[in-house]
């Protein structure tokens, strides 16, 4: 079955970056749109970064659009989430996602979408 684990959260300092990673198995991962979503305390789920099957198309929350950046490694059943010149409001649990596509220009940017989930990640952004 679909695994994704996630790795690289902690704690940073405002302005610091951190790159975060999501490793899936039990699919055929270039198959799938791939996504991170956050969630901090008492804070709904929110879209940080979706990206298509190829790459190709890409999605970003408001908040974080010029300054976080998705990627993936279709060889390495990998995506990324390089997050730059961080703020405090970054702090949240960063979770990513998965959801098998048919057509490569499809992404998806919404929670419920997504029927495979990491267990997510801690980034801790202090001031």
């Amino acid at each position: 079955q679909v695994q994704l684990v996630e790795s690289g959260g902690g704690l940073a300092q405002a302005g610091d970056s951190l790159r975060v990673s999501c490793t899936a198995s039990g699919l055929t991962f270039s198959n799938y749109a791939m996504g991170w979503f956050r969630q901090a305390p008492g804070k709904e789920r929110e879209v940080v970064a979706g990206i298509s099957r190829s790459g190709r198309a890409q999605y970003y929350g408001d908040s974080v659009r010029g300054r976080f950046a998705i990627s993936r490694d279709n060889a390495k059943n990998t995506v990324y989430l390089q997050m730059n010149r961080l703020k405090p409001e970054d702090t949240a649990v960063y979770y990513c996602a998965a959801d098998a596509t048919v057509y490569d220009f499809t992404l998806y940017t919404t929670p419920a979408e997504y029927d495979d989930w990491g267990q997510g990640t801690q980034v801790s952004v202090s001031s």
